[in-house]
């Protein structure tokens, strides 16, 4: 059997992972032609709500004896999960899911420059550019005032809004609250949030095709969760990120060849575009991480 280093176990996972998400979203998308958003939504959660649950007990995360400034961030990171489920899916069931993947591939920049605004980081001139550009990147793929204009790329937009208020609240929060269980309290009320919608909505009968799109998307799920967490404990965060960009090219593939959906020529430069300002990103933060880290040391 092969040894692989722990950097490439972490890629691997993490390319794992992004797969997994992005054929979650196809059968989210797929779902649509007969399940309502927010039915999705509640029974996706439910399982979601279960499994981690259970993974919570397992690992002796379960706990909620936090300090009141943890739980308002607990709640501040849960309301931007379901701002970004509700805008993402509704952005995902309305235009090619390719374009979508590829305008939420802006969020490693905009998190870098929610922080420095929000947490006071630092960010060099570089970095901004490469934001600035990435930016340009977006525009080019959601193409306002053009003919493939589709008023949904704004609920994308609105979805790397909520993610990014998601991590910024994250990166507060004390390492003392478990990672699993963040994601459980996310979960519920992402659960909750679907219930509540249903209940305006009518609710369609589950048919064999869309009860199986429905297991196929809470697997995935769920995979991918794993997946995540342990590219993050495989491997270097600076080797391991980039491969992030995994889900935009899965993304294109299954556009084509389940949706038959293909981005024009300006979308695919601008998702390129966003892609290369985003690895510069990462790169750059790396080598200022890595400088942080060696101490010159004078005495002998």
């Amino acid at each position: 059997m092969p040894v692989f280093s722990d950097n490439t176990r972490g890629a691997l996972m993490m390319m794992g992972a992004m797969c997994a998400y992005t054929f979650n979203d196809a059968f989210m998308k797929a779902l649509s032609d007969e399940i309502p958003l927010f039915q999705a939504i509640f029974f996706r959660g439910m399982g979601a709500v279960v499994f981690l649950a259970i993974l919570c007990k397992i690992l002796g995360q379960l706990r909620f004896r936090f300090p009141l400034r943890e739980w308002g961030l607990l709640l501040l990171r849960t309301a931007g999960e379901l701002g970004g489920t509700f805008f993402f899916l509704t952005a995902l069931f309305n235009m090619p899911i390719a374009n979508v993947s590829a305008i939420l591939q802006v969020l490693p920049l905009s998190v870098s420059l929610a922080a420095a605004l929000f947490l006071g980081e630092a960010l060099g001139w570089r970095r901004l550019t490469a934001i600035f550009v990435g930016f340009v990147g977006v525009i080019m793929i959601i193409q306002p005032g053009g003919a493939d204009f589709n008023i949904f790329s704004l609920y994308a937009l609105a979805a790397v809004g909520c993610v990014t208020l998601r991590d910024i609240a994250v990166r507060r929060m004390s390492r003392d609250v478990p990672s699993v269980f963040v994601a459980l309290i996310a979960a519920v009320g992402v659960t909750c949030m679907g219930a509540a919608g249903s209940m305006f909505t009518p609710w369609q009968p589950f048919t064999t095709t869309s009860g199986l799109q429905l297991a196929g998307a809470m697997s995935f799920l769920i995979f991918g969760y794993i997946a995540s967490v342990s590219a993050m404990r495989f491997g270097e965060i600076g080797f391991v990120a980039p491969f992030r960009y995994t889900s935009l090219l899965v993304a294109l593939v299954l556009g084509v060849l389940v949706f038959g959906e293909w981005p024009n020529a300006l979308a695919l430069t601008g998702g390129a575009v966003v892609v290369a300002t985003g690895l510069f990103t990462l790169y750059r933060e790396t080598q200022l991480r890595i400088r942080h880290r060696v101490v010159p040391d004078r005495i002998r």
